[in-house]
């Protein structure tokens, strides 16, 4: 690309930009449920807090012009306080 950065690529955006990516992206990115009923219930019930913590923060940032460092580490911040509690699937064995 002689020099050139790629305007579609994540490498392109500014740090605070891609902090805030990284940070929404792990809030989401949580571990499957085990096969009992109440870890997929607490997996739905942790998806649900987390997808609505990841929708206030970029709110804050499209409606009320929040930065985006900033709010990448109130994100990681909320997502350290609701860590995952139930027993993840693990591939083979259905449950550790």
């Amino acid at each position: 690309m002689s020099g050139r950065t790629d305007p579609h690529r994540v490498d392109s955006l500014p740090g605070p930009e891609v902090a805030l990516l990284r940070a929404v992206h792990d809030a989401l990115d949580l571990p499957l449920p085990g096969l009992t009923d109440a870890d997929e219930r607490a997996y739905a019930r942790l998806l649900a807090h987390r997808a609505r913590d990841a929708r206030v923060i970029l709110a804050g940032i499209l409606d009320d012009g929040h930065e985006a460092g900033r709010a990448a580490l109130s994100l990681r911040a909320w997502v350290d306080r609701e860590p995952v509690t139930y027993t993840p699937w693990i591939k083979g064995g259905g449950v550790r």
